[in-house]
């Protein structure tokens, strides 16, 4: 028991460390220094327009234009763009071309967005993400002092389903945990990285340099390639705590949480049932078992048993205070890492059975 205890203060400190190393979106602000082009793939986004909208025309940074691609929708997505943005002329809607056989949905998206961009930077954003209107300054702050091609981060998750509060907020745990930012912001080991879709700020240069979206066409997990072709180019990513400045109202149903996280999970893993599996020992032996270690502690009127969900639970307490999450989150914790492990073996049966995922009323393999 005393080693497992050091094992999770280990876990505890490192990310701590971790928190501390990341810098923050916040109030110190860069100058206008460039157009920027913000870039907004849609595919059946008509409960996002408005909002999304809304957002980027309170940005307070000078000189940007906003380009959005209705991919192809069949709700009201092409009315309501039409609606809220005819009569402001930094809008420019553009439609999205067929999907080509060897290419994912948002990735082709993006790369369309990117040849129509005309912006020193690029922002891409997602629909369902919602931003500050001092977060383009603050992200060139960013980019500046880190000298990096690529500035992305893991924005604030609201969320509301009981799946999405068991799994959405472990995007951000697993990064403050496993990843060392040290490692990821000032070095250019590709392997060492992290990002999230919903926020890309790029360089333009460091961006056609690289290759654009075509460098990652096939991925269902274009972020975390298109960070590491990023670094493989010779640009630092810096890899920053956007929660204060940045949201990102992911999933509305919990349908939708298991189909988001169902295609990227396994993926993510490099499609290895060995990786996968010792992902699964290690939230089990970690996350789960404090729960029942902690069950068996009250039974048998040992303490010493409930430590290891203590640690844990802090662990947990300190990425949500970091990342905005709420602060009674952690309590779910020994759930959330039982859930993580049903969907990851969900996710590579669905992928070794041939069935593919489903996302947007398109299927992937």
């Amino acid at each position: 028991m005393t080693v497992y205890i050091i094992i999770l203060c280990t876990f505890l400190l490192g990310t701590i460390l971790n928190i501390l190393s990341m810098p923050r979106l916040k109030d110190q602000n860069q100058e206008a220094d460039g157009r920027v082009s913000i870039l907004i793939p849609m595919r059946n986004e008509e409960r996002n327009v408005k909002d999304c909208i809304e957002s980027i025309q309170a940005l307070t940074y000078p000189h940007w234009e906003c380009i959005i691609i209705d991919d192809q929708s069949n709700d009201q997505t092409p009315a309501l763009l039409k609606k809220y943005t005819e009569s402001d002329s930094r809008f420019t809607v553009i439609q999205g071309r067929p999907l080509p056989k060897d290419w994912v949905g948002k990735v082709h998206a993006c790369d369309q967005l990117s040849e129509a961009a005309n912006g020193d930077y690029l922002l891409f954003l997602d629909a369902d993400v919602r931003i500050k209107p001092n977060t383009i300054q603050q992200a060139l702050f960013v980019m500046k002092r880190h000298q990096s091609g690529l500035v992305t981060g893991f924005a604030h998750f609201p969320v509301h389903t009981w799946l999405a509060k068991l799994l959405v907020p472990l995007q951000t745990f697993i990064v403050f945990f496993h990843l060392p930012v040290l490692v990821a912001n000032y070095t250019l080991f590709p392997a060492s990285t992290a990002a999230h879709g919903g926020f890309m700020f790029f360089e333009c240069k460091a961006y056609r340099h690289m290759g654009g979206h075509q460098k990652v066409k096939d991925s269902l997990v274009e972020d975390i390639h298109i960070a590491r072709e990023m670094k493989k180019s010779g640009k630092r990513v810096t890899l920053t705590n956007i929660s204060p400045s940045v949201a990102c109202y992911m999933y509305e149903t919990n349908e939708e949480v298991w189909k988001g996280f169902l295609k990227n999970i396994y993926a993510g893993l490099g499609r290895s049932p060995l990786m996968a599996a010792a992902a699964a020992v290690f939230y089990f032996s970690f996350y789960v078992l404090p729960f029942i270690l902690a069950i068996a502690g009250l039974a048998l009127h040992d303490w010493l048993y409930l430590a290891p969900l203590v640690i844990t639970y802090l662990q947990v307490f300190a990425v949500d205070a970091a990342s905005n999450q709420s602060k009674w989150h952690f309590i779910y914790m020994p759930f959330s890492a039982a859930a993580l492990i049903i969907l990851m073996f969900a996710s590579m049966k669905q992928s070794h059975t041939g069935k593919g995922y489903e996302w947007k009323g398109r299927k992937y393999v």
